[in-house]
This record gives structure tokens, C-alpha cells and sequence, in this order.
């Protein structure tokens, strides 16, 4: 017999296909089902309050991380006019990421210009309550104001100058952006 290479190759492929495709090996797993799963264990539900966060190691309220010593916060006028000298706000003067202290603790809040219900999306990163439910910010005259999920307002801040914003959360904590 007389067989070509090229011929010679596609028998040999063609048998090594065939072969392939009724292979045994995998038939034995078809016979094997997986053992049950034990149920989630059943009990009572409590809740309770859980302390305020801690640093690693440490119970101590006094090795919390804090603003620098040299930060300090305007105070708003009790009936929440914008300070005297406040600048008007744009929002693209206040777009971008900041450096945020609330009550002496630092955060970061992003406030891109990414459209967002009645103003702009917010995106805070490891803030304190109330900060860290920011969802979207705007401006309106001198005053910045973060908002919740539902629009309810959780901070209001007017320009200190430069590139820093001063105010205080809707529960009365003093709050600054810087950049």
C-alpha cells in the first residue's frame, strides 16, 4: 500500500478524535453525589450596640487618629447664613477629592461632577458617621451642602478661602474639607 503523508495525518487525527470523544475517564464521577449540607444552626437573635471603633491593639480614645493639632474649624452663625467673607461657590470649584476632618477625625470625600439626583454624586472613603451616608453634594450661592441616600442634608460648608471649606454636620459636629 501506497498512503501519503497528508493522508497519513488526518487517519491519525481522525483516530485520535474518535478515541477522544468516548473516553472513560470522567464516567466515574457520574456515579458520586455530593454529601448533604448540614443545616445553619438555628438560635435567638440579639442585638446591641457596638462600641466606637478602635485603632489595632489599642481601647484607649486618646490613640485615635486625629486631624493635625494646627486644624482649625470656622464655626457657622447659629442661623445658618454663610460666615462673613464666604466666596460664591461653583461646582466646579469644589469637584475633585478632599481631605475631610470631622470632629478631629480624617476621612477622604471624593465629589466628582458625575450628575446625581438633584446635584452631583459623593463618594466618602473610611469617614466618621454622618459623613460616611454622603451620597451626592451641590451648591447654591456661598454654601456647600452633603447629602443622604434619601436627600436629607448631613452637612452644610461655606469657603474659607483658598481651597477649604468649613461647616459643621446636621447634628452639630464641626466639619472642614481641604485640599
Amino acid at each position: 500500500m501506497n498512503f501519503s503523508k497528508s493522508g497519513l495525518v488526518a487517519v491519525s487525527l481522525a483516530a485520535l478524535v474518535a478515541s477522544g470523544c468516548s473516553t472513560s475517564r470522567f464516567s466515574s464521577m457520574d456515579d458520586q453525589q455530593p454529601a448533604p449540607l448540614q443545616p445553619a444552626p438555628a438560635g435567638q437573635v440579639t442585638s446591641n450596640q457596638l462600641p466606637p471603633p478602635a485603632s489595632p491593639g489599642t481601647t484607649d480614645p486618646s490613640k485615635f487618629p486625629t486631624a493635625p493639632a494646627n486644624t482649625q474649624v470656622a464655626s457657622l452663625p447659629p442661623d445658618g447664613q454663610a460666615p462673613a467673607g464666604a466666596a460664591d461657590l461653583s461646582a466646579a470649584a469644589v469637584a475633585g477629592v478632599w481631605n475631610a476632618s470631622v470632629s478631629g477625625q480624617s476621612c477622604k470625600i471624593a465629589t466628582p461632577q458625575t450628575k446625581f439626583g438633584a446635584g452631583f454624586r459623593a463618594g466618602p472613603l473610611h469617614c466618621p458617621a454622618p459623613i460616611d451616608s454622603i451620597k451626592s453634594w451641590n451648591v447654591a450661592g456661598k454654601q456647600l451642602t452633603l447629602y443622604d441616600e434619601n436627600g436629607g442634608s448631613l452637612a452644610r460648608l461655606y469657603s474659607s478661602g483658598g481651597s477649604k471649606f468649613d461647616g459643621q454636620t446636621s447634628n452639630g459636629q464641626p466639619i472642614s474639607l481641604t485640599r
